[in-house]
């Protein structure tokens, strides 16, 4: 029974975990609404072919969608590998030095109020215990053997991504000829406006500024890609 519930823990996500795929997600949407509505601008200002404007939009969709989720993919792996050195880097220091351990346990403590004497007795308890997991938490705020996925945030930025592009795309390509233009801005200071909303929640910021930042951005790609696509 013991070991079942063991398991069960080790493959029970931390709240760190979800909130890194979330937070790739939210990246990862955005990107995909402002490059497709980037795109979008350019191609539908040089040339009224629906065709030509929606394989573009596509073509695009589908070049961040896989983009920002191989950049999630690298990012996270590399930090996950980090996570890995670090526990190893503690699993040698309990072997060689094994009071700077103890000590750096005891100090946390007592930064927290506690006596000299007490930190010195926790500390000495739960090095007894669990020695690897309790200099890992406390050093260095993580979880031992819960490490970031890459493949989570790949996957998450991949699929927001692609349903962030379809937003534009589907307003653009979709939307009657003299209603296109218009419905696209909207459908992306909609969507902008909710990524921002999100991206507020999850890192604790100003909800209201962040939504108002995200539009304004959205608006100044549409108008800079609209007006390249004069261009030509």
């Amino acid at each position: 029974m013991q070991l079942t519930r063991t398991k069960s823990e080790k493959t029970k996500q931390t709240m760190d975990e979800k909130l890194n795929s979330l937070r790739a997600g939210v990246l990862g949407s955005n990107d995909g609404i402002l490059t497709v509505v980037g795109v979008l601008f350019s191609v539908a200002a040089a040339t009224t072919n629906q065709f030509t404007i929606f394989i573009a939009g596509l073509s695009d969709l589908l070049a961040c969608a896989f983009s920002m989720a191989s950049g999630e993919y690298a990012s996270v792996s590399t930090q996950k590998d980090t996570e890995k050195a670090v526990v190893e880097k503690e699993r040698q220091l309990l072997k060689t030095d094994f009071e700077g351990e103890l000590h750096a346990v005891q100090r946390h403590y007592m930064t927290l109020g506690v006596t000299e004497e007490t930190a010195m007795a926790i500390a000495r308890d739960l090095l007894t215990k669990k020695p690897l997991a309790t200099v890992v938490s406390i050093k260095y705020d993580m979880q031992l053997g819960h490490y970031m996925n890459p493949w989570d945030a790949a996957f998450a930025s991949l699929f927001s991504a692609s349903a962030g592009g379809v937003f534009p795309l589907l307003a653009m390509t979709f939307a009657p000829a003299h209603w296109q233009w218009l419905a696209t801005i909207i459908a992306v200071s909609v969507a902008v406006a909710l990524t921002g909303y999100l991206s507020a929640v999850l890192g604790k910021g100003n909800v209201k500024t962040a939504v108002i930042r995200n539009v304004l951005v959205g608006i100044v790609t549409m108008f800079i890609h609209y007006y390249v696509g004069t261009l030509f």
